[in-house]
């Protein structure tokens, strides 16, 4: 077995093998041209197993050496960090290193999500990155209008421009509502794409029934998710949905850090926004809501609501169940029976849907 670390960059890449002795076979920089890689793999016989950094760039190289029979590991990048940090860094060094942790099973694995869902779940981010352009637009709409006192006459919905504002300036907010519409379009896009693939899904069918879980947000957590199968208790999923604070822990001083970047940011933003239409929708969440508000502030309070949800959510995906309740009980309000949800999650593939 030879133990390759790969060094990847744009339009290039530094590939470290050594053999199973530690002994380094080879050390070359490759262009990312398949067959140049592919070459540098032949010209060393034997079973390859290879290492590269979960950038953004993975899916590609992955796909190739895979496809040839070559097992590929995605290294977690900033657990590789803490292990290897060095004074001296070069693509050289960084491919060596790599082979080192790898030839002696040292490498933290990021999670690669399963390739028929790789496009769903990054056409799913690419709609909310519209729709926070989106946003922009409609912040620069306020932020001209107020240059001139009149935000209250802005109508966002029906696109109406202020008479008090100067031919420049109206000019601008017309051009502003254009960039609105183009990206209402797409969002629509969007989703429809995104709709007509997953809503026959099984598991979606259920997370529609949980409280304030809509049909873009399902479609975000069951994505995100790739599998709960990979996470083997519900505490490991909330801490992938950062959900649960961190530990600062040193000889007597034990504190809570919050504000970890470990873990999945959209899975955190599924589940938050949930919570806030939950809070909204639902007295029995809305009292649980205020009772922890009694203890801690509007943070908190709003986190442990998502932290339920996210567990409902777990076991729901886990066990193969219908939504039972909140906390255990049921909620005396429940959701609509409209499209896209069927009257049962359970048998409605017998349903015919259009």
């Amino acid at each position: 077995m030879y133990y390759s670390g790969i060094d990847l960059h744009k339009d290039n890449c530094y590939i470290t093998t050594r053999d199973e002795s530690g002994k380094i076979i080879n050390q070359l920089r490759v262009k990312n041209d398949e067959e140049e890689i592919l070459n540098y793999f032949k010209s060393i016989e034997g079973d390859h197993k290879v290492v590269v950094e979960s950038t953004n760039s993975w899916y590609w190289l992955n796909d190739l050496l895979e496809s040839n029979n070559i097992k590929v590991e995605l290294a977690h990048a900033k657990y590789i960090k803490a292990i290897a940090y060095a004074k001296v860094k070069t693509d050289k060094i960084d491919s060596k290193t790599l082979s080192t942790l790898l030839q002696n099973n040292l490498i933290s694995p990021a999670h690669k999500i399963s390739e028929e869902k790789r496009g769903l779940r990054d056409t799913l981010r690419m709609r909310l990155r519209l729709v926070q352009k989106r946003t922009s637009c409609y912040n620069s709409v306020h932020r001209v209008a107020e240059k001139f006192n009149c935000d209250d006459s802005v109508d966002l919905n029906k696109e109406i421009i202020p008479d008090k504002l100067p031919e420049d300036y109206k000019f601008q907010v017309k051009l502003l509502y254009e960039q609105i519409e183009v990206l209402n379009k797409q969002i629509k896009e969007v989703e429809n794409s995104l709709m007509k693939r997953l809503r026959k899904n099984d598991d979606i069918q259920r997370l529609l029934w949980v409280p304030s879980i809509g049909m873009v947000t399902a479609f975000s957590i069951y994505l995100e998710i790739d599998g709960i199968e990979r996470f083997e208790t519900v505490k490991n999923f909330l801490s992938y949905c950062r959900l649960v604070p961190g530990a600062k822990n040193s000889n007597k001083s034990i504190k809570h850090k919050s504000g970890s970047k470990d873990g999945n940011k959209y899975l955190k933003i599924a589940f938050s926004d949930s919570a806030v239409h939950s809070l909204r929708y639902y007295s029995e969440i809305r009292s649980h809501y205020q009772k922890m508000l009694r203890r801690s502030n509007q943070a908190i309070a709003r986190t442990v609501v998502a932290k339920e949800i996210a567990k409902i959510v777990y076991f729901i995906l886990k066990n193969k169940t219908d939504y039972k309740g909140y906390k255990g009980k049921p909620i005396s309000r429940m959701k609509s029976q409209s499209w896209p949800r069927l009257a049962s999650p359970v048998g409605w593939l017998d349903n015919k849907i259009p």
